[in-house]
């Protein structure tokens, strides 16, 4: 669930990139270049839950551009070295976790993201069912918290439901995009989905 950076590209730009702004990791610039083209962060959405949040950039970055409305939630198996500062973060698994410990007072969020990851074992049919499976749970997760309107987006590897997976998030929001930052390395078969405009009573494919 964390989003680590391997050794062997701990030297790239965009990590450079992310020691110069004081970012916890480089996969900050794949929200905010998710952010600038599809407008995630739209105003007055102030709510935000991170699934597998580790290290704490996509907090950061929801941080920067709400400012101090911002209620900000993360989950992840094991707590933040460097929680950002007004964050909660939930320690738990995300299959199993109560969705009520992550809404906690709030309600209901506008935003859901998900950067998370399975561990990969370089097995690819094996890497993309897991991932397959932590979005379809990430998707499940926003369906049960999102205020009406709000947005998603999750990390999915390309594979043999990916289709079925971005047709789920088409029944449930008013929009749904696709998109593979340019911070994604080249050989990644990551790509993001986008909900837009959550619609709480729409019909069509369950996540």
């Amino acid at each position: 669930m964390a989003k680590l950076d391997d050794r062997s590209t701990r030297r790239d730009r965009f990590h450079q990139k992310a020691k110069r702004d004081g970012f916890l990791a480089r996969a900050v610039y794949k929200l905010e270049e998710i952010d600038k083209k599809h407008a995630i962060f739209e105003p007055g959405m102030a709510r935000v839950l991170d699934l597998g949040c580790a290290p704490g950039s996509w907090l950061q970055y929801a941080r920067q551009r709400i400012g101090e409305p911002a209620r900000l939630v993360g989950l992840d198996r094991g707590p933040l070295h460097k929680p950002p500062p007004g964050a909660r973060i939930v320690v738990g698994d995300v299959m199993t976790i109560d969705v009520a410990e992550l809404v906690g007072d709030l309600r209901a969020f506008d935003i859901v993201l998900s950067d998370m990851a399975p561990d990969t074992s370089g097995i690819r049919h094996l890497d993309q069912a897991r991932s397959e499976a932590l979005f379809e749970r990430a998707l499940e997760i926003a369906v049960a918290v999102l205020a009406p309107g709000g947005n998603f987006v999750g990390k999915l590897f390309q594979g043999p439901d990916f289709k079925k997976l971005t047709e789920a998030v088409r029944a449930r929001f008013v929009a749904q995009k696709t998109a593979k930052p340019a911070s994604s390395r080249q050989i990644s078969i990551e790509q993001y989905v986008i909900g837009k405009g959550f619609r709480p009573g729409a019909r069509g494919a369950p996540p």
